[in-house]
């Protein structure tokens, strides 16, 4: 549990410093440059990524259960993925979409979806805290973008087909997870 608690400190804590320090951040980017720094996070969050997988993978083989999940997390997880993953593919274009102009940051919604859904369904320690710790940057990360100001690529006219698309794209990556995927990457059949 250890390598997992790590992981996810590393992964957590670097995505946080935008959040808790910005100035800490503007501060390192002047004094190393954008990129050294971009090089640097990405080394951090990686090592925090593969850390957190590996470590939850080692916490999956001796779970402790927390609780037995209800009847009904189940299917509200699947109908909360099913909105969470159309957000997700929504943040990744240039433009904003409708969808991200609507939610103000379609990724950190996503996350919070996702980690809702996550904290009912699985009821291990392992899996209430990975969905808890991201639950919680993400409010955070949600609030301390609510208090800046709107840049002007997020007032820029989105195109409409890029709202349709991530629709598209999202649910085809969903019933892809609920048919075979999510066996396949996390191990456990959803179906």
């Amino acid at each position: 549990m250890s390598i997992f608690i790590i992981g996810l400190a590393l992964f957590i804590g670097v995505h946080s410093i935008y959040i808790l320090a910005p100035n800490v951040r503007s501060a390192t980017i002047d004094r190393i440059g954008y990129n050294p720094w971009r090089g640097i996070y990405s080394l951090v969050s990686l090592a925090g990524l593969v850390l957190t997988i590996y470590g939850y993978g080692l916490a999956r083989q001796d779970p402790v259960l927390l609780f037995e999940p209800p009847p009904w997390a189940r299917d509200f997880a699947f109908v909360l993925m099913a909105v969470a993953l159309p957000l997700l593919v929504a943040s990744f274009f240039p433009k904003p979409t409708r969808i991200g102009r609507f939610v103000r940051h379609p990724m950190l919604m996503s996350v919070t979806l996702w980690a809702v859904a996550h904290v009912l369904a699985v009821g291990t320690l392992a899996g209430v805290l990975l969905s808890a710790v991201f639950f919680v940057w993400a409010l955070a990360a949600r609030f301390s973008l609510i208090a800046r100001p709107m840049t002007a690529s997020s007032v820029s006219p989105s195109a409409p087909i890029n709202d349709w698309i991530a629709v598209a794209i999202g649910l085809a990556v969903w019933a892809a997870l609920l048919f075979a995927l999510h066996d396949w990457l996390i191990g456990m059949p959803l179906l």
